[in-house]
C-alpha cells in the first residue's frame, strides 16, 4: 500500500502544502486570536499536511472567487469550495464534506412569506459577489435583480444600507445577523443546499485526485468531520453523506 508521505510530491509539489482559505463563510473558517486560520477547513488542511508529512503555507482570502482563482492558477495546492459547475473549469472537486443551507432574509414588514415568492421584478436580492449563492441565483432568478455586495460578510450591511428587499447567504450567518439587528427575519426553510468540498488544480495527476477523494471520504466515515462540528460548535450545516461523487 502506498503511504501518504510518498505521495507528498504529487499533492504538494512545491514542498509545503499551500492552502487557500476563504474567510467569507464563518461556518467553515475564521481566524483565531493569534491570526491563524481556524475552523473545520483549517483543521482538514492540518490533517492532510500531517498525513503527507509536510508543513503548511496559508493563502488567506476574504472572497470565495479569489480563493478559486488562486487554486485554479496553481498558486495553492488545495482550497475549500462549494461545488458549482461555473467554478469547475480548472479545478478538481473532492466529494463534499459539509452541506450548508442558503437562506433569504427580509424586513419584518415585508410581504414575502416564502422562498418561492422572492423571484419578482420588485425584489432586489443582495448576495456576496462571486459566492456560491451568487452563482446559483444568477442561474435561477429570472425576474428579481441581483445586487452584489463586495463579499458574503458584507451582504446584510448592503441590504440595510441600500434598503433592499432581500438578502441571500449562509443561513447560520443570517440567523446571527437577525439576532443583532432589529426589524428583520428569515424566510422559512432554504432556497439551496451547498455541497462544500476540497479542491485542487485540475492538472494534478489522477493519483493526486483520487488521494484527495479518499482523504475526504475517510474524514467523513471515521467520524472526524462530525467531531470537528462539535469542536467548532458548527450549527446550520450537516456532514455530507458518504459516496457523493467528486466533480472535475
Amino acid at each position: 500500500m502506498t503511504s501518504p508521505s510518498s505521495l507528498a510530491p504529487v499533492i504538494a509539489p512545491h514542498g509545503p502544502l499551500r492552502v487557500a482559505i476563504n474567510l467569507g463563510n464563518p461556518v467553515l473558517a475564521g481566524l483565531d486570536a493569534t491570526g491563524e486560520p481556524s475552523g473545520i477547513s483549517a483543521d482538514l488542511s492540518r490533517l492532510l499536511a500531517a498525513e503527507l508529512g509536510v508543513g503548511i503555507e496559508w493563502r488567506i482570502f476574504k472572497k470565495a472567487d479569489e480563493s478559486v482563482q488562486c487554486v485554479r492558477a496553481d498558486e495553492a495546492d488545495i482550497g475549500f469550495f462549494a461545488i458549482d459547475p461555473v467554478r469547475g473549469e480548472g479545478l478538481h472537486f473532492s466529494p463534499p464534506y459539509v452541506q450548508i443551507e442558503g437562506a433569504y432574509m427580509v424586513r419584518s414588514d415585508s410581504l414575502l412569506q416564502s422562498n418561492e415568492e422572492v423571484d419578482q421584478a420588485g425584489n432586489r436580492v443582495t448576495v456576496g459577489a462571486g459566492s456560491a449563492y451568487d452563482l446559483f441565483l444568477t442561474r435561477h432568478l429570472k425576474h428579481a435583480p441581483i445586487v452584489r455586495a463586495p463579499s458574503s460578510p458584507a451582504v446584510v450591511d448592503v441590504f440595510m444600507a441600500q434598503q433592499l428587499e432581500v438578502a441571500a447567504g449562509v443561513k447560520q450567518q443570517l440567523e446571527a445577523d437577525a439576532q443583532r439587528l432589529p426589524g428583520v427575519r428569515l424566510l422559512p426553510g432554504r432556497f439551496m443546499v451547498i455541497h462544500q468540498a476540497m479542491g485542487m488544480p485540475a492538472q494534478r495527476s489522477e493519483t493526486a485526485r483520487q488521494f484527495l477523494n479518499n482523504f475526504v471520504e475517510d474524514a467523513k466515515q471515521t467520524g472526524w468531520v462530525a467531531e470537528a462540528f462539535v469542536r467548532h460548535a458548527i450549527q446550520g450545516a450537516a456532514v455530507a453523506p458518504p459516496g457523493y461523487p467528486a466533480h472535475d
